[in-house]
């Protein structure tokens, strides 16, 4: 792959990083050990400025070009997830129960790849923003760093971010202009009945009968309550009540999640469940409590950057290997909000087949590391030239 040829030279430098960083992995905002390394290796590499604290363990790295110019932002994500570890490498998680199966550990050594060339070279006008942001899986770590001001603070103009894609071909770049990713909801559903001996359920207010009503139900929000031409998935993903054989529970707990782009379909959804919930509940005699929480909000692409992002990619990978308009799917990503208040491109980085993300054997390729570096340097190089 046609890889910038000095990056090409830091790929064992980049993984004995991202190696490290796999043995250290650490959740949400509570990210200490990853935020201290990735501090120590930016100010190796010269950067100008270095702000940390951001969203507890975030940072935004400042590199000047020649000359005065815009401020592009190149943004990785660097927590993990609470999933015991199963692939048997030896540079397999330290710490017990929590392992980097979404590949943000490879994310962080990209970005820091790229930080390493842009400030040897500084082959750009203007500023590169680096944002090493916490907690993606959790709680909306780019959320809280933009309520925190970083495009303001560091005169952010567009933004970009990459995430690696199982399955996909090495090296394989996939975006599309537009909705790319959708929102994400979570509703959870607490029952409360009457419990009892199961040989006498007259006596009860079985909770778990309404549970399996309000399941049942639930999925008519999908196949009669929406256009079918409008994307839309409601899933039921827990529910748990009882304890034992002959023992009708008090209670029963209902969670799940909503997948939504159209907000008109997110509001349809949530006003059905409410309905629903609230019916069932007075039809099996029970009562019942939804807590319905709106979550990441849809990833929408800028038309124009990932035109642009596109041709960056091409460079790096070549057209055959580019796809610019491989439609969107249901799953959530929280650079949505970073897109919500700058135009940018989020773009998939095939890294071949592997163990999917999200699981106990996923590793990341780091053969793809270069090509990612390669990619945010590129970016900054063709959006920001000298003699632009």
């Amino acid at each position: 792959m046609p890889v910038v040829n000095r990056i090409a030279d830091y790929a064992e430098e980049m993984k004995a990083w991202r190696r490290h960083l796999h043995q250290i992995p650490e959740l949400a905002l509570d990210l200490p050990k990853t935020a201290a390394f990735v501090a120590e290796r930016l100010r190796e590499f010269g950067v100008d400025e270095l702000h940390e604290g951001i969203a507890q363990t975030g940072m935004v790295a400042i590199i000047n070009g020649q000359g005065e110019g815009p401020t592009i932002g190149l943004r990785a994500d660097m927590d993990a997830l609470p999933i015991p570890e199963e692939t048997g490498v030896d540079y397999a998680s330290g710490h017990a129960g929590n392992m980097h199966a979404c590949g943000h550990d490879g994310h962080t050594a990209m970005l820091m790849g790229a930080a390493k060339y842009l400030a040897e070279t500084r082959n750009f006008r203007g500023r590169v923003a680096l944002i090493f942001q916490p907690a993606e899986e959790a709680i909306g770590g780019a959320r809280i760093m933009v309520e925190e001001g970083i495009m303001e603070r560091f005169g952010i103009g567009e933004v970009y971010a990459l995430h690696n894609a199982p399955g996909l071909p090495e090296g394989h770049f996939l975006t599309t202009p537009g909705a790319l990713m959708a929102a994400v909801d979570t509703f959870h559903i607490h029952i409360q009945g009457k419990g009892g001996h199961g040989a006498m359920p007259h006596e009860t207010r079985d909770p778990v009968m309404a549970a399996c009503g309000m399941t049942q139900a639930i999925q008519t929000i999908v196949s009669r309550n929406h256009h079918t031409l409008e994307d839309l998935v409601v899933s039921v993903t827990q529910i748990h009540t009882g304890t034992v054989d002959n023992v009708i529970p008090d209670t029963a707990y209902i969670n799940g999640t909503v997948r939504t782009f159209n907000p008109d379909v997110q509001k349809m959804a949530m006003r059905r469940m409410k309905e629903i919930v609230a019916g069932q509940a007075a039809s099996y005699g029970v009562e019942a409590e939804l807590d319905y929480e709106i979550g990441y909000p849809a990833t929408f692409n800028d038309a124009e950057k990932t035109s642009f992002a596109v041709e960056v990619a091409k460079e790096v990978s070549g057209d055959a290997n580019v796809e610019a308009d491989g439609g969107r799917e249901m799953g959530a990503e929280d650079f949505a909000y970073m897109l919500q208040v700058r135009p940018g491109s989020y773009l998939f980085l095939g890294q071949g087949d592997s163990a999917g993300l999200h699981h106990p054997k996923y590793d990341f390729n780091d053969a793809i590391a270069p090509v990612g570096a390669s990619f945010f340097a590129r970016l900054v190089e063709r959006a920001q030239p000298l003699n632009g």
